[in-house]
């Protein structure tokens, strides 16, 4: 016997986000599942006296946005911790900010944050540009990331307390950049900034309590913006002790997949490969789930790190030269890498931001699919340099096309790109209509707050659609990779939920499904394409309970 709902929503535009494309009016929700979709004569009638009967005097509602690709620890830190700096800020603004921050703090303090444009990164490599920062600093110690978050920023008093002189070796897969009379400047490229992270990390008193702030904040930025699964793409020990205890407590608003770091991360420090792998086996919930196994197989263009098939310009935006970057693994170690993984029962998300790592991950797994056919699910993130030849392999291969970060639009980041990859490569960015007519899943995610200042999904759909910048603009960014509305909606919701393995749970509004769903301020199908980034979420369900109300 069906029980009566709890929750009846009526009157509204609904976009369901299901196969067939089905559209409806009213559903129903009874223990936080979808239990009935359709007209709201239909939906109406199940109603019971206790029925919580919700209308949505039309407006349109669709499922919660799963976020494929985002850094919760990062960017709730970036919220409820950093010093911010905008990425067109240049060096008189962030001396500024940091002096402001400076006389709020104690002794010894540091001060975290960012983020500097990658443009403005390249021009902070000599030693005035550091002396001004150590003025502003007032002795304490300064970090502050990039916008890539790949590399670091800090002052001669955080150099102190990393234990760098100008005598110090680079650390393997990174760079202390230094002028040319080998006088350090500062700025971190790579493996450099965990030095800087490791000696920051030391300072705080009680991160487990940071942690648990970090992690809440995350969470409720995702609520507010419309997202209720993500995908965490590098998961330590202290994010899943910190997301654990939220759950436990009640207070985890949003569902996380796990990504376990392979190798030591650049921005966060802890265990990794095996280690952590054993230790996340005793976390999994219908809140928390451990997935994958994040692999990075190389850097990013703006630092000329990012393996590419053709050679970087020969004047650009970094002290790297003019090579075509390489990859942090040969094929065998990474097919190494990524059987470790599948043996541990886990999915791989592979980060390849150039287009020769592109096609050494490819080759991998193509390896892995002759070992172990269709099984294991294989992501390849920031599809942004893909051969043409290479597009229809992620098809072919089954491979998850984890499309971020999405500033696939003219913007700081692409000017920055632009100064080190030549012209006819940088063309050819981005091809989500070429994947997608191949048959490969295209899955949206922020990597927040690497790719974007916050996860703002409507902004990412908006130039999905246009290629343009947000409310349109006469330049666009490969304008034949447009794709359309209803493609860019899916690449939100359905799509990365199958592509996370939580296709029969998430990702639609269909009954059976967990009741995670949206109310809108516009209907994105009856407004200007170009005014979707102005899209505001009234409400977040996450499992048929409020989870964000903007009229709170």
């Amino acid at each position: 016997m069906s029980r009566t709902p709890d929750l009846i929503i009526v009157n509204a535009a609904v976009f369901t986000g299901d196969p067939a494309g089905t559209t409806a009016e009213a559903f129903a929700v009874v223990d936080g599942e979808f239990t009935a979709v359709g007209s709201s004569e239909e939906i109406t009638r199940l109603a019971g006296p206790e029925t919580a009967v919700v209308d949505a005097d039309g407006r349109m509602i669709m499922p919660g946005i799963c976020d494929v690709h985002t850094h919760l620890g990062l960017g709730g830190a970036s919220v409820a911790w950093d010093l911010r700096i905008a990425p067109h800020h240049g060096l008189d603004e962030i001396c500024e900010a940091v002096e402001a921050r400076a006389a709020e703090l104690a002794p010894g303090e540091w001060i975290a944050g960012g983020v500097i444009g990658s443009t403005t990164m390249a021009k902070l490599s000599n030693v005035d540009a550091l002396a001004g920062l150590d003025r502003a600093s007032g002795g304490h110690p300064v970090v502050i990331k990039d916008d890539t978050q790949h590399n670091r920023w800090v002052n001669s008093a955080a150099l102190e307390a990393m234990g760098v002189t100008e005598d110090s070796p680079d650390p393997e897969g990174g760079t202390y950049v230094r002028d040319e009379a080998g006088r350090l400047t500062g700025v971190l490229w790579e493996q450099a900034s965990r030095v800087a992270e490791e000696a920051f990390a030391a300072s705080i008193e009680n991160p487990e309590a940071r942690n648990r702030v970090t992690f809440a904040t995350a969470a409720k930025v995702c609520n507010e913006v419309g997202i209720t699964t993500v995908c965490d793409a590098a998961t330590t020990e202290p994010a899943l002790n910190a997301l654990s205890t939220l759950e436990a407590e009640g207070e985890l608003t949003l569902r996380v997949v796990t990504s376990t770091v392979a190798r030591p991360l650049l921005a966060e420090v802890g265990i990794s490969g095996k280690e952590l792998l054993a230790v996340s086996e005793r976390f999994g919930s219908e809140l928390l789930h451990v997935g994958f196994v994040k692999v990075f197989l190389d850097g990013v263009p703006m630092t000329r790190t990012a393996a590419m098939l053709d050679p970087y310009l020969p004047d650009g935006c970094s002290s790297h030269g003019p090579g075509s970057g390489e990859c942090l693994y040969d094929l065998d170690g990474l097919v190494d890498e990524l059987e470790e993984a599948v043996s541990a029962g886990r999915g791989v998300k592979i980060h390849a931001a150039g287009d020769a790592s592109a096609r050494m991950a490819l080759d991998a797994i193509e390896v892995m699919r002759q070992r172990h056919g269709s099984g294991p699910a294989f992501h390849i993130a920031h599809p942004l340099f893909v051969d043409p030849s290479d597009v229809r392999r992620f098809a072919e291969l089954g491979i998850v096309a984890d499309a971020s970060p999405y500033l696939w639009y003219p913007s700081i980041i692409q000017d920055s790109m632009a100064a080190c990859v030549p012209a006819r490569t940088l063309e050819k960015s981005y091809p989500l209509a070429d994947l997608l007519s191949s048959g490969a899943n295209v899955s949206a995610g922020s990597d927040w707050p690497a790719g974007a200042p916050m996860p703002h999904p409507w902004t990412g759909i908006e130039t999905m659609v246009t290629r343009e910048a947000p409310g349109g603009s006469e330049e666009a960014i490969n304008s034949a990779q447009r794709i359309t509305l209803q493609e860019a909606l899916v690449s939100f919701t359905r799509r990365p939920a199958e592509a996370l393995g939580l296709g029969e749970r998430v990702g639609s509004i269909e009954v059976g499904k967990s009741a995670d769903f949206l109310v809108l301020s516009q209907n994105l199908f009856d407004v200007d394409v170009r005014r979707i980034h102005g899209t505001n979420v009234l409400a977040t369900y996450l499992r048929g309970t409020l989870v964000h109300d903007a009229n709170a």
